[in-house]
């Protein structure tokens, strides 16, 4: 069988799933539930200074997205980094690392933006003899506004320095967590790397309001009136995610930078995912809060056959296998032509392709009395909307011609599918990919 075991930035644990930092990582109960569970490692729920007490609401701290079957799509929160007090944190810790010496114990930190602060926090968590430290860079509510989180997470130059801070008072692995409320998640990652990150994770939550109550007028969730932004995460921002981890596995200047992957991981095949694009492992949360820690079950067993399937001995032959398939819109092979096919066998006449085609795309599918659908392909320009709005998967699948074929719709031969399209004299971009 595979083996599933990660060695992320010199931290071991028996698989690569870990639990994010959030409120299933609050406390020592949770977390010695979530290792017998089989989680091979868990981020401590941030933890702060001593000083003045965080205080949380003692409201509804979570706002929802729901599919048409109630399924949950995305979480909004406003919840704080831990209200417990950093000791008894510290406490658990050690016993809970001392029990489980096997599985990854990550302490995640966010300090006020003060070498002092951060150099006093640091050795005393070490001190519990946690693997490694995550730096949060990412919480967009509630501490941002103090200066911290997201605040810090914008600002390249604060994330390298008080990274340097931390690598000058640990000799544990520092990872750092990007905040995707930025415009170019490269910078963040760069200056991580520049100030000795060990490895980044990405991505925090995303800024938002998920409803507003129309008969109150205030967001949701709401507090005594009043609503707040908070951080939106859950399987709707898994899109944002992957592309902004391929982004830092591609980009010459962090390549080389450990990636934890974060954001919407609910099976094997998003964490599969998720480590094709670079991601050396994976975080998890609102799939736990969702339902519950026992679906690491179902990701060991899922990532293990499918990388048996594959011939994969180790984590290692998946990690990044898609990056270099990933590249700029310009460097596409506009040579290659695809075209709409429909499985009469399939169909249930629904007509969804063609209201979808006919009023949104390029009318080319067509419609005879007794609603049966076909492609004209002549029309067709592949765009794919058909497959994605049809209710029967695999009923419109998409073929590619091969070259010789006459495209109908252009009237032309099909090229030969060229193996290197940035260099080919039909490309616009290929005097500006030499």
């Amino acid at each position: 069988m595979a083996d599933l075991t990660s060695n992320f930035c010199g931290i071991k644990s028996p698989n690569p799933f870990w639990l994010a930092s959030a409120p299933p990582t609050d406390k020592e109960y949770n977390v010695r539930r979530a290792f017998e569970a089989g989680w091979g490692g868990v981020v401590w729920k941030t933890l702060g200074a001593e000083g003045p007490p965080v205080v949380n609401v003692n409201g509804p701290r979570y706002g929802a997205i729901w599919g048409a079957d109630r399924r949950l799509l995305g979480l909004n929160n406003i919840e704080l980094i831990t209200d417990r007090p950093l000791q008894v944190n510290l406490d658990e810790m050690t016993r809970v690392k001392k029990d489980y010496p096997d599985r990854a114990v990550i302490a995640s930190v966010m300090v006020p933006c003060e070498e002092k602060d951060w150099k006093e926090i640091i050795p005393r968590i070490a001190d519990t003899g946690a693997d490694g430290f995550e730096l949060n860079f990412g919480c967009p509510h509630g501490m941002a506004e103090r200066g911290m989180g997201s605040a810090v997470g914008q600002v390249p130059e604060y994330i390298e320095m008080v990274t340097r801070w931390c690598k000058e008072a640990t000799d544990l692995p520092v990872i750092v967590k990007l905040t995707p409320n930025i415009t170019n998640i490269l910078f963040p990652a760069e200056a991580a790397a520049r100030g000795g990150a060990d490895a980044v994770s990405l991505i925090n939550t995303i800024n938002s309001i998920t409803g507003v109550n129309l008969d109150s007028f205030s967001p949701e969730p709401m507090i005594d009136g009043k609503g707040t932004h908070g951080g939106y995460c859950g399987p709707a921002v898994k899109p944002i995610a992957m592309n902004m981890v391929a982004e830092i596995a591609r980009n010459g200047a962090t390549r080389e930078l450990p990636i934890s992957g974060i954001g919407g991981i609910t099976t094997w095949r998003d964490a599969a995912e998720f480590m094709a694009l670079g991601a050396g492992n994976v975080q998890v949360c609102t799939a736990v809060m969702t339902y519950g820690f026992k679906i690491v079950e179902e990701m060991i067993s899922g990532l293990s056959q499918y990388m048996d399937e594959k011939g994969f001995t180790s984590i290692d032959d998946l990690v990044g296998r898609a990056v270099p398939n990933v590249t700029d819109w310009q460097f596409l092979n506009l040579n290659h032509v695809t075209k709409a096919v429909i499985s009469q066998d399939d169909c249930i006449k629904c007509g969804r392709c063609y209201a979808a085609c006919e009023d949104t795309s390029h009318q080319a599918i067509a419609m005879s009395p007794d609603r049966t659908f076909t492609v004209k392909d002549d029309e067709c320009v592949a765009c794919n909307l058909c497959v994605n709005v049809c209710p029967v998967e695999g009923c419109i699948t998409m073929k590619t011609l091969t070259p010789g074929e006459l495209d109908e719709r252009t009237g032309k031969v099909v090229e030969a599918d060229y193996a290197n399209w940035t260099t080919h004299p039909n490309n616009p971009s290929a005097s500006a990919a030499e």
